[in-house]
């Protein structure tokens, strides 16, 4: 997903807040919503766009414009019922992806068959690592090996289709290892440099997080 997308975070707790602030601090277009109005000035302090209201009424989530937005966090974990009624009202007004903050396994459960597009579990994934998985551009998957190194799962970028990796030079351009190919499922760690690269592949890599920025 490229950061141009818009993006909204309902719910202003620790993790609803870091994933708000991580997104508007590489850029991205954020809408902050929570029920609390003591949530929201605080948020406000870091985040330009904050609302206080109900997300788990209809009209009101019209009038946020919450169905132009492409992506919607909801991070309410300890609120099943209002994260319930927010993924429905979501996807009834046509949000492609809603994610939600999950509390339990029986709640994962219940979210996804109410059409949450991703359940994540707050003390597996972290809001900002959440953030940064939004904002890889192309990458279906990204791994904090550390704080300076990840591990990302990326599409062969249409001009790259037809060329090898000696061509494309992804080491000596972006400091991208590649590790595995993968295609059809198939996973490959034995890697012909003069293979010319297909769509639909995709690329495993190891590579400084910082310079993956430059492949945006």
């Amino acid at each position: 997903m490229s950061i141009y997308k818009t993006y909204a975070v309902l719910g202003l707790g620790r993790y609803g807040q870091a994933v708000a602030e991580e997104l508007i601090n590489n850029g991205a277009e954020v809408l902050a919503v929570d029920i609390d109005q003591g949530n929201v000035n605080r948020a406000a302090e870091t985040i330009p766009v904050c609302k206080c209201a109900d997300i788990t009424d209809l009209e009101t989530m019209k009038r946020l414009g919450i169905g132009n937005m492409d992506v919607v966090v909801v991070a309410m974990a300890n609120h099943l019922e209002a994260c319930v009624m927010a993924v429905t009202l979501c996807k009834e007004l046509g949000v492609e992806t809603v994610i939600v903050k999950c509390g339990s396994e029986m709640h994962q459960k219940i979210l996804s068959r109410v059409g949450a597009d991703k359940v994540i579990f707050p003390e597996k994934e972290s809001g900002v690592r959440l953030a940064r998985n939004l904002l890889s551009a192309g990458f279906s998957e990204m791994i904090e090996l550390s704080d300076e190194v990840s591990m990302v799962d990326m599409q062969v970028k249409p001009d790259w289709v037809g060329k090898t990796l000696i061509e494309l030079g992804l080491r000596q351009k972006y400091a991208i290892n590649v590790v595995a190919l993968r295609k059809a499922d198939k996973i490959s760690t034995t890697i012909d440099p003069t293979m010319p690269l297909e769509s639909g592949m995709q690329l495993i890599v190891i590579a400084d997080t910082a310079k993956l920025k430059k492949l945006k």
